[in-house]
C-alpha cells in the first residue's frame, strides 16, 4: 500500500555513506512511502561518493545540497533545512533505516501535528525513552520539563534522531551552531529548544520505528571522548554529577510553563 506524504520533505544528512544512504531511499520505497519531496545535504564527502549519489539521484529524485568542503554537522543542518518548502520536514540521518511499522505511526503523527499547532516536534528514535512523559495517543507521549525534574536526560528535549518537525524550525530555535563537533551542536540545540519552548511528543516504543545501522565498511562519523563511555563506576558518579550542575546552569534561564 502506497503512503503519499504531502507536505512533507524528507531532509538526509550524509557524509561518506553514500551506500547507507541508498539503502535507507531504498527501505522508503519498499514500504511505499512517497513524500513530496526528498532534500540530500551533503557535507563534503570524497568524490566516489559524490559521484555514486548523483548516480542514484534520478532514480529517487532527490534534491542534493553539497558544499565543497566538509564544514561539520551543524552546517550541513542548516542549509538542508533552508532548501525545505513544504511545511513539514521529516529529518532522518543516512544510517538509519525505516521498519514496517513506520508508515502508519507516520501518518499518525501527521495527523497530530496538524490538529496541534502547539507541537514542534515529534521523535521516533533514541537510545532510551525520555524520562519525563505523559501519555497522549497512539503510542505517542508529551514530552514534559520543569526546572525541578532531577533527571539529566531531561536535556534531551530535542534529538537529532528521526523525528518530524515543522519546516520554521531555524527560525523558532535558531540555526544550528556551526564550527564546533557534531555533538556539541546537538547539544546547544537542546539548549534552545528548552529556552524557546519548544514542545514536542514522543514515540513510546522507540526501536520499534528505524533501525540505525553501521556496517564495517561505512562506520559512524560521529566521534565522542572517551569519558561519555567509560563504565568505571567513580567516573560515572563524578560525570552524573558534572552533567547535573553543567545541563541546569546551562538551562536555567529557560522560561518553563
Amino acid at each position: 500500500m502506497k503512503e503519499n506524504f504531502e507536505g512533507v520533505t524528507l531532509l538526509i544528512t550524509h557524509y561518506n555513506r553514500s551506500s547507507s544512504l541508498e539503502h535507507l531511499l531504498r527501505s522508503f520505497q519498499s514500504l511505499g512511502c512517497a513524500f513530496e519531496d526528498i532534500v540530500v545535504s551533503d557535507d563534503g564527502s570524497k568524490p566516489e561518493h559524490q559521484a555514486y549519489l548523483r548516480k542514484i539521484q534520478s532514480e529517487f529524485s532527490f534534491r542534493l545540497i553539497t558544499t565543497p568542503q566538509n564544514k561539520g554537522l551543524g552546517n550541513n543542518l542548516n542549509k538542508g533545512q533552508d532548501a525545505v518548502v513544504t511545511p513539514y520536514t521529516l529529518y532522518v540521518q543516512e544510517d538509519f533505516i525505516p521498519t514496517k511499522l513506520f508508515p502508519a505511526r507516520f501518518r499518525d503523527a501527521l495527523t497530530i501535528m496538524n490538529e496541534q499547532e502547539k507541537l514542534d516536534v515529534v521523535r521516533f528514535y533514541a537510545y532510551k525513552a525520555y524520562p519525563y512523559l505523559k501519555p497522549f495517543k497512539n503510542g505517542f507521549s508529551e514530552m514534559l520539563i520543569k526546572p525541578w525534574y532531577a533527571n539529566y536526560g531531561k536535556i534531551y528535549y530535542y534529538s537529532d534522531h528521526p523525528h518530524l518537525r515543522r519546516s520554521n524550525f531555524l527560525q523558532k530555535f535558531g540555526r544550528y551552531a556551526e564550527g564546533i563537533k557534531g555533538d556539541r551542536t546537538e547539544y546547544r540545540m537542546c539548549v534552545s529548544f528548552i529556552q524557546h519552548k519548544g514542545k514536542g511528543l514522543f514515540y513510546d516504543d522507540f526501536k520499534a520505528l528505524f533501525v540505525q545501522e553501521n556496517s564495517a565498511a561505512e562506520p559512524s562519523t560521529m566521534t565522542r571522548k572517551n569519558l561519555t563511555t567509560v563504565k568505571n563506576s567513580l567516573i560515572a558518579f563524578l560525570r552524573y554529577g558534572y552533567r547535573q550542575l553543567r545541563y541546569n546552569f546551562d538551562i536555567q534561564f529557560a522560561r518553563y510553563n
